[in-house]
């Protein structure tokens, strides 16, 4: 595995996201799955590390 792994990131709503250089500033993240969702596509996880930046 990768030892300078990196976690791109344009959710510029997130708190943990670096606008400037598009990249989260944790230095890990918890991937979730979406209930319900069986699209077998990217779009059945999200990352449940996502916090609001106005919170």
């Amino acid at each position: 595995m990768e030892k300078n792994q990196k976690i791109n990131c344009t959710v510029s709503s997130c708190k943990y996201n670096n606008t400037e250089h598009a990249k989260c500033i944790l230095n890990a993240i918890q991937v979730s799955p979406m209930e319900g969702c069986n699209t077998k596509t990217p779009d059945e996880s999200m990352c449940a590390s996502y916090e609001n930046e106005n919170e």
